[in-house]
Parts: structure tokens; sequence; C-alpha cells
């Protein structure tokens, strides 16, 4: 009986074994395949970081002011009727913005960047007017009695208080932004789309991960770096990671 048992256990580490080296010879012969795809890995990383740069960039520069003028008690009865229209951006889909924006601009870097700006608006919009408008009357009204004036009230009070918010805004559109980029391959823009779109066609799983890939990881880097901007930069009475 102790000769069966060890000999069953025997078979079973060898099969474990047998298993084990199938796996490590699969994974690197993985390994080797997306070795292969590294240059284009880099380079269209690059390209992709580029392009969420400079449409996220230019969204930051458009929506923060545009929130900051909505929030102002003269502009707010309008606020939501003109939020709508930067909903359109976020109600269509981005892939027909992007063929909206090729009809009139061409193909290429320059609609690509107008249909992400367009499309990464919104989120950072509404949550500076949110924020803006979250803002405790109380504090307000403090600031109004030791002789404040409206824009000294906005930026000692009501942007620094809100900071946390918009910085919310920002990441939720530049994550929004990343996953989009691949869709500019389409139009002639490049970025990591390039690999995942090419991949599905000549059913190449290794290169369509190699795009997708490096796209979750790039999504994920950004967004950890704007939440320790945020951490640094948001004052301590009004960031609740702080705060715990």
């Amino acid at each position: 009986m102790p000769i069966r048992s060890l000999s069953s256990a025997l078979k079973l580490g060898a099969a474990i074994l047998l298993f084990l080296a199938g796996v490590w010879a699969q994974a690197s012969g993985l390994v080797d395949e997306f070795r292969f795809y590294w240059p284009d890995i880099r380079y269209l990383s690059v390209q992709h970081l580029w392009l969420t740069a400079i449409s996220g960039g230019l969204a930051v520069v458009v929506a923060v002011p545009l929130g900051v003028l909505l929030s102002r008690p003269s502009v707010s009865r309008w606020a939501e009727s003109l939020m709508q229209l930067l909903n359109v951006g976020t109600t269509i889909p981005t892939l027909a913005v992007l063929a909206l924006s090729m009809s009139f601009l061409g193909i290429g870097t320059a609609p690509a960047i107008f249909g992400l700006f367009v499309a990464t608006l919104l989120p950072i919009a509404r949550n500076t007017y949110v924020g803006l408008r979250s803002v405790s009357p109380a504090l307000m009204e403090a600031a109004a009695g030791i002789g404040m004036s409206p824009l000294q009230r906005l930026l000692r009070v009501e942007l620094p208080n809100a900071l946390y918010v918009i910085f919310a805004g920002i990441r939720t559109a530049l994550a929004i932004n990343i996953g989009t980029v691949p869709l500019a391959f389409l139009i002639g823009a490049g970025g990591l789309g390039e690999l995942i779109f090419t991949g599905i066609d000549l059913y190449d799983t290794v290169m369509m991960l190699s795009g997708a890939i490096p796209t979750a990881l790039l999504a994920v880097l950004v967004d950890v770096m704007i939440a320790l901007i945020t951490f640094l930069v948001v004052p301590r009475g009004v960031n609740p990671a702080r705060q715990r």
C-alpha cells in the first residue's frame, strides 16, 4: 500500500512538473513574440501619449474656464442648457465624431486631436461647474464679509475648495481619452490602435495584445499620476484622502 501511494505521488508530481514546463515553454514563446513588437510598442506609445497630451491639455485649458464661467450667478440659469451642447461630444459615438472631424480636417493628426478634444470636454467642464457650485455658502458669505472682491473669492475660496472635484473630472476625462485614442488609427493618426486593429484583422492575438496591454497600462499610469498630483495640490481641508 505505501508503495502504491508513493507511486501515485510520483506520477502526480511528474504530471505537475510537465504542466509547469509546458506553461513555461508557452510563456517563453509569448515573451519572444512580444519582444518582436517591442520597437513598435515604444514608438506607438509615444504617439499615443502625444495625442492624449495635446487633446487632453486643450480640453483642460478650455473646459475649466468654461466651467468657471457657467458657475457664475449671472450665467447659471443657462448653464444646464449650455452643458447639453458639450454633452453632444459624449452622446455621439467617438468614431462618428472622428469621422465627422475627418470630413472637414482631412486625414491624420488634426482631426484625431479635434475629435478627442470634443469627447473629453464634458467631464472636466461639468466637474468644474459642480465643484464651484458646491462650495459652502457660509464660506462665500464669510469671504464677502471681510471685503473680498468676486475675483478674490473665486481664486482664494471657490477654486481651492473645488479642486478635488475638478481633478476628479480631469482623471475621468483622461482615462476616457487614453481608451479612445486607439480609434485615431482608423483616420491615420497612429497610436497603439495600429497594433490592436491590425492584430484583429490578421487574427494575430500577440499583435493585438501588444497594443491593448500598453494602452491599459498607460491609462492606469496616467490615473495614478493625476491622483498623486491631486494629493499634493489639493488643500488638506478639502482632500478626503488626507482627512482619513
